[in-house]
């Protein structure tokens, strides 16, 4: 039996919403798909990304549209009002996970404290993500993880 996808548009996540790895999709989606909060979701634009489903407001129930912040439309290769699909994934925990700066920089002793923002957190290869480091936003890919598949989980026993 072939796996169920759902076809949605794409809106801005709430600010609220934003650097926390989440997509708001419609309860009765999120059914459809056989996902409830926090299962790991895959969604497909001109790449593909993860991310933790939660249930979208009130206010967006029955529109086909799923919330993504602009660090998850950036890793999908997505923008506002474009089609995504999306389907329900199993996301392995991360066993180890290699990020790279976008910019130079140079954290000392930050290993432990990336596991520990990161912690919940679902991403794939080639994911951009957004962390604060003494008040300052900066902008980390994920160049490798172990095991490899369509995306990982971090815990607090991932080494980064």
């Amino acid at each position: 039996m072939p796996e169920k996808t759902v076809t949605l548009r794409v809106a801005d996540a709430l600010q609220r919403d934003v650097g926390r790895g989440i997509a708001r999709v419609d309860p009765k989606v999120m059914e459809e798909l056989g996902l409830t909060s926090g299962d790991a979701l895959q969604i497909v634009g001109t790449r593909k990304t993860s991310a933790l489903a939660w249930p979208a407001y009130q206010q967006d129930y029955g529109k086909r549209i799923i919330r993504m912040d602009g660090y998850m439309r950036r890793n999908a290769g997505v923008s506002i009002d474009d089609k995504v699909t999306i389907r329900k994934i199993e996301a392995k925990t991360a066993q180890k996970l290699t990020l790279a700066p976008t910019e130079p920089l140079r954290i000392v002793g930050g290993e432990e404290y990336l596991a520990q923002i990161l912690e919940g957190r679902v991403m794939a290869r080639g994911d951009f993500i957004p962390i604060n480091v003494m008040g300052r936003k900066i902008d980390l890919v994920v160049t490798s993880t172990t095991p490899v598949g369509d995306a990982v989980i971090v815990s607090d026993q991932t080494e980064v």
